[in-house]
């Protein structure tokens, strides 16, 4: 598994609440067992008690992507090792049944599974996950969606650096808006227009008599 996988766990549970939507997913122990996806292993581990736990770290990622977004690159990376301090990984190689080239295992680094909790687990690598995309391709590769309401977080894979939001969906929808915008704004500039001739057409009239 790559490393890189690992990244996806940290916006997945961020992305679980909408505070400008007042709107949380993360609400109770299934909803944590479905954030572990294919790790069926982890996911047994989840308890009602991780339902809080899970929103702690949750509430602590955001501030590591929102530090990023804003540009305070120091802080994001500070929020971030302070969340590594307390959530170590334990990093280990494995083959699994995947077989090479040369016909041998398939060696690669995994991270050991070994948390006091499902939460602790999940927070583990997330937080290696972030720090390993962080460190590859920069801290402004951590963003945070700009299209209004929406708040998700995402990581900018694009080549440019460019990505401004979570989703196609909320591209679109941002650019409807800002075409909306410039059309209500020719529309007025149009009108003011219209109203400042009629007025100089006025004006020149009263000054003939």
């Amino acid at each position: 598994m790559e490393l890189a996988h690992y990244s996806d766990y940290a916006v997945r549970l961020v992305n679980t609440e909408e505070p400008a939507r007042n709107k949380d997913s993360l609400t109770s122990a299934d909803a944590v067992r479905a954030l572990f996806g294919a790790s069926v292993q982890m996911a047994r581990r989840v308890t009602d008690g991780d339902v809080t736990r899970f929103r702690n770290v949750r509430g602590r990622l955001r501030t590591v992507f929102e530090a990023a977004d804003g540009g305070d690159h120091v802080l994001a990376v500070d929020l971030l090792n302070s969340l590594l301090m307390e959530f170590p990984v334990s990093p280990q190689v494995s083959g699994h049944e995947t077989i090479g080239e040369h016909g041998g295992p398939n060696w690669h680094i995994h991270l050991a599974d070994h948390p006091s909790n499902a939460s602790a687990g999940y927070a583990a690598i997330a937080c290696f996950g972030l720090a390993f995309h962080l460190t590859a391709h920069g801290p402004d590769r951590l963003g945070i969606c700009q299209a209004p309401p929406c708040r998700n977080a995402y990581l900018d894979t694009s080549t440019n650096r460019s990505r401004r939001y979570c989703s196609d969906r909320c591209a679109t929808r941002a650019n409807v808006a800002a075409y909306r915008a410039r059309k209500r704004l020719e529309a007025e500039e149009s009108a003011h227009s219209g109203r400042s001739a009629e007025e100089a057409q006025e004006s020149h009239a009263l000054s003939e008599r």
